[in-house]
């Protein structure tokens, strides 16, 4: 709108009048004409993995980004950070905006971290909000062939005999298959010398390879190579035995009365993110988790969808963070 410009003479009150509400229009409309806030989601989300890929979080994500990224109507784009035993993409999204574009896939790594790394510069409970525990999985206690045990008996007294030369292969510092190994170790009375790998594909191809012996292996690495031989499986991480494995005794009714370290999977936003927007989060991917081809790919790997929300998430991550604290401290683990 250009200005009144006004002439000398008889109208010279009237097109001062003019151009005084010209002015007014001028301070007012720009305020009027601000576009409005674009609804949730109106560009890609940015889904954070904090692990390398080719392990059971990469893996994860990949089943249920495309299928998110459809009931969204926008990318869901899945960015691998791996290192620092999940901690460097887990400080990436704890600094993010809190505006529902960034989010973390991560494993129970997240409730070992507090204990493993004394000088973490963010807090799980505080520093995210939690929106979908997404499904869980055991592990399997898998040895290399070449390594003279059948059972888990049979790892005990190799591991007592050896005294302390028997190396076990982790996805991490501070991983769950970490604290899986120290676990077992201080249960059993034995000593085990822990290699750490940046994810657990890593991990599996030393493992395979036979330059480590023993592993807690998730059932995306384990399950393929202990069918091909490959790889032999002594016992499970679970109470009882998976379907994936129904030959596979549970580690705890195969000598260790009491064992179990079940890994869970778990979908975070930034600290601060609105209750709406964490809300949205949760429906779109419990309804995911609910689709036949989601639940069938994830079934064969022997991943377990579980769906809940928010509040169900909160409660199992703080009483997850007490259990491993307590694991830490007795057996003296630590990140390397």
């Amino acid at each position: 709108m250009q200005p009144t410009r006004c002439l000398s003479g008889i109208a010279s009150a009237a097109c001062a009048a003019s151009a005084g509400l010209s002015f007014t229009l001028l301070q007012v409309l720009p305020a009027h004409a601000q576009p409005a806030a674009q609804p949730f989601p109106s560009r890609p989300v940015r889904m954070v993995v904090p692990f390398a890929p080719g392990g059971p979080v990469d893996m994860i994500a990949r089943v249920v980004s495309s299928r998110l990224a459809e009931s969204l109507g926008q990318a869901v784009v899945v960015d691998n950070r791996a290192g620092g035993g999940s901690t460097i993409g887990t400080e990436l999204v704890v600094r993010s905006p809190a505006d529902g574009y960034t989010v973390l896939l991560t494993s129970s790594s997240i409730a070992i971290n507090p204990a493993i790394y004394p000088q973490l510069t963010f807090d799980p409970v505080r520093d995210l909000v939690p929106v979908t525990w997404v499904a869980a999985s055991p592990l399997v206690l898998v040895v290399h062939p070449s390594l003279p045990v059948k059972t888990v008996a049979d790892l005990v007294r190799l591991a007592r005999k050896r005294n302390g030369e028997l190396v076990y292969a982790s996805s991490g510092s501070g991983s769950a298959p970490h604290l899986a190994g120290e676990l077992f170790a201080s249960m059993v009375g034995v000593k085990l010398v822990h290699v750490p790998y940046k994810g657990a594909g890593p991990a599996t191809g030393d493992l395979l390879a036979g330059h480590v012996q023993v592993m807690f292996n998730n059932m995306l690495n384990a399950v393929p190579n202990v069918q091909s031989g490959k790889l032999r499986a002594l016992g499970v991480t679970s109470a009882q035995r998976s379907p994936a494995l129904p030959g596979v005794p549970a580690v705890a009714e195969a000598g260790v009365p009491g064992y179990e370290a079940t890994t869970w999977y778990a979908y975070f936003a930034p600290g601060g993110t609105p209750r709406a927007l964490a809300d949205r989060h949760h429906r779109e991917m419990a309804a995911v988790l609910k689709q036949r081809e989601v639940l069938g790919r994830l079934s064969a790997q022997g991943v377990d969808p579980v769906g809940t929300g928010p509040d169900d998430l909160a409660r199992h991550l703080e009483i997850e963070i007490r259990k491993w604290a307590k694991v830490v401290k007795a057996s003296g683990a630590r990140a390397e």
